[in-house]
């Protein structure tokens, strides 16, 4: 194994028996196309990719025993997304690594989502072949929970509307109704959310749609009637 592959075996957290599994890991098929003899990545994308939805549907079902069908998936989409890998893949440099076609190379391949994205996928599928299910589960968990941890937080804001409607529901209160105007021109237009509970103003928020400036105010609200419904 190259240093460089060494030192991102290390960063990932595993050391590979089998070092040409990490190495196909990082053939792009825009280099095996121009480099005859070699398998390119796809192959452990595939798996990698099935890895990641087992392992993440798997820790969301055990962590989170009162969430419902939907909203487990809702969470998995968060997750297991081009954009959430990719992150992750620049964590570990994965750019750094990958073999690209020079093609894909000029066109800036090593930062493109969808690149690191099933670079990280192939690394997973790497792991499990390397090793064995408990270990690429692992591997998988460590690596993604900051992910789970940040789409928990997403979900729970996206989510906004629905818990404050159930919470005035539950506290005997109106319905909540929202104003929204806007602001600036229509490239870069930014919303402003207010929502009233009743004739009483309960939250504000701002965003770059209307739907991200109602969710920030509807969070907002949340937070008061849940003070507010505390005994004094």
């Amino acid at each position: 194994m190259t240093e460089p592959l060494r030192e991102l075996s290390q960063k990932i957290g595993y050391e590979f028996k089998d070092a040409g599994l990490l190495e196909t890991a990082m053939r792009h098929s825009s280099w095996t196309a121009e480099n005859e003899g070699f398998e390119s990545n796809e192959r452990l994308e595939f798996l990698g990719d099935s890895l990641i939805g087992f392992v993440i549907a798997d820790i969301m079902y055990r962590r989170y025993p009162d969430f419902d069908e939907g909203k487990l998936t809702d969470l998995r989409k968060i997750v297991v997304n081009s954009n959430a890998l990719s992150r992750v893949a620049q964590a570990l440099d994965l750019g750094a690594h990958i073999l690209l076609g020079r093609g894909e190379q000029a066109g800036g391949g090593r930062a493109k989502t969808s690149i690191l994205g099933n670079a990280l996928e192939a690394v997973f599928g790497a792991v499990y072949l390397d090793s064995d299910s408990r270990r690429a589960y692992e591997i998988v968990a460590n690596l993604l929970t900051e992910s789970i941890d940040e789409a928990l937080e997403r979900l729970g804001q996206l989510d906004a509307k629905s818990q404050l409607q159930e919470l005035a529901a539950r506290l005997d209160r109106p319905m909540p109704e929202y104003r929204v105007r806007d602001e600036g021109p229509d490239h870069a237009k930014v919303f402003f959310a207010e929502v009233f509970v009743g004739d009483e103003p309960m939250g504000s928020g701002s965003g770059r749609s209307k739907k991200s400036a109602e969710e920030q105010a509807a969070l907002a609200a949340c937070s008061v009637l849940q003070e507010d419904s505390k005994p004094a």
